[in-house]
């Protein structure tokens, strides 16, 4: 490991190391496997995992956190959760109201537990962007050990290749609610049709990829390497076809490719 990010890994350690113990807001992502890979490290046996499942969260996210605390031996609770019913029209600042709901009610189930500490796995990168999520953090007392050890996203992917976590090259994800306009209604049946979508997709090799959904439209962004796969492997008619199945009348592909805030940049407003 680089000696850098081994000084940091170390920093972390010691700054874990100084707790009783740690409840882990653990999704299954690059961010979260390195903080419950230290934790366990740090505090051995006093280190709990809190997943949250929800209509928004694919099943097959659900599937990875279970098998990799089953994986390193990690207490691990999976919390089901109905979508908030203060989110249920997908709001602009639905990430501030949805952490506020959810958070709330990790740290009382922590709590229930035994658990005085809660931590996420936001990292330093995570300031450069808009995350309003990031403030409900704050007010709720919530630990960022990552953030407060100064790991980057590519800290986080170099350590955990060397520490041989396979999650160091897994694409970056986020829940299915950034896949819908603001201010639309949340229906069930979308949500499940963009995962079985993505989920498609993936299959074919499309690893980072994110299907928008505009009515009945799916629009599919991905990254260029992948364009060229859709295109160059002879996907395309294929992706049309199974997307269609899923429930959506029109499939687009995104010539722009995957970024960030993809849909709420075009569409902000639902009506648009």
């Amino acid at each position: 490991m680089k000696q850098e990010i081994q000084k940091k890994y170390d920093r972390l350690l010691s700054y874990l190391g100084k707790l009783d113990n740690i409840a882990v807001a653990f999704s299954g992502g690059v961010d979260s496997v390195l903080l419950l890979h230290a934790a366990k490290e740090a505090l051995g046996e006093h280190v709990l995992a809190l997943t949250i499942n929800s209509p928004y969260i694919p099943d097959w996210e659900i599937a990875e956190a279970k098998e990799i605390t089953a994986g390193k031996g990690i207490d691990h609770q999976v919390v089901d959760v109905p979508v908030p019913e203060q989110i249920k029209n997908n709001p602009e600042d639905r990430c501030y109201l949805c952490k506020s709901f959810l958070f709330t009610l990790l740290k009382e189930l922590a709590k229930q537990r035994g658990f005085t500490n809660l931590a996420d796995g936001t990292n330093y990168d995570d300031t450069k962007d808009h995350r309003p999520g990031m403030k409900a953090l704050q007010e709720l007392q919530v630990l960022s050990p990552l953030l407060e050890n100064r790991f980057t996203k590519n800290d986080i992917r170099e350590a955990s290749r060397e520490m041989g976590l396979y999650t160091w090259e897994k694409p970056a994800y986020a829940c299915l609610l950034t896949r819908m306009p603001y201010n639309t209604s949340i229906e069930e049946e979308i949500l499940r049709r963009i995962e079985k979508s993505e989920t498609y997709l993936i299959g074919l090799g499309i690893r980072a990829v994110r299907v928008r959904a505009h009515g009945d439209i799916a629009r599919i962004e991905t990254e260029p390497k992948y364009i060229e796969k859709i295109f160059n492997e002879g996907h395309m008619k294929n992706i049309s076809r199974q997307l269609r199945r899923f429930g959506f009348k029109y499939v687009t592909l995104d010539l722009d490719g995957y970024r960030t805030g993809g849909i709420s940049e075009i569409f902000k407003d639902g009506k648009k």
